[in-house]
């Protein structure tokens, strides 16, 4: 398995995966190269994708560098462990399910992490979802050292209104959870 750095070339793949795994108009080509754009800093690029043996993208991991994403209602400043301009964004990760239980993801997490420390942040934020399978996306995280900050509810709603996003597992209208969770680099 490589671990390399998110390129254009990977954009196709990266967005038939994604929304094989979150669900239909979840990504496309704008959103993704607006993600892959706040992910780059410092000529640092903090976001990667798994390649197998048969040159196959199998998985990803998009992460914004600290100070190029916007705080939202989501987020929950005042709870975290370091200031806003020192916290980097977990966007999103995606593991194909012929690869799950290959530690994949544990894998590109840390790709990133060490690239947005290389970027000069000093831990990053995620909204993950609760609903994943046997919860394994908070699972996973927390696992990794993530600390939960706070729970979301219907986090996804306003994408199946505005982008006709659809959820895996409530369909067209999003009532799912997020956990806002924080790891320290």
């Amino acid at each position: 398995m490589q671990y390399l750095p998110l390129e254009h070339t990977h954009f196709q793949d990266v967005i038939s995966l994604a929304n094989t795994v979150h669900g239909e108009n979840y990504m496309d080509e704008q959103s993704l190269t607006k993600m892959y754009q706040q992910g780059i800093k410092h000529d640092i690029n903090a976001s990667f994708v798994a390649i197998n043996d048969q040159n196959e993208l199998v998985g990803f991991r998009l992460s914004y560098a600290a100070d190029q994403w916007d705080i939202d209602k989501w987020c929950s400043p005042k709870l975290w462990p370091v200031l806003p301009s020192q916290m980097a964004y977990f966007k999103c990760i995606a593991v194909s399910e012929k690869a799950q239980g290959q530690g994949i993801g544990p894998k590109l997490l840390h790709a990133s992490i060490v690239a947005l420390r290389q970027q000069g942040a000093l831990a990053g934020v995620a909204h993950l979802w609760k609903q994943s399978p046997g919860n394994g996306a908070v699972k996973y995280f927390t696992k990794a050292g993530g600390e939960l900050i706070k729970l979301h509810d219907n986090r996804w709603t306003e994408l199946c209104d505005t982008q006709g996003y659809v959820c895996t597992v409530c369909e067209n209208s999003c009532q799912c959870q997020a956990a806002e969770m924080a790891l320290l680099f």
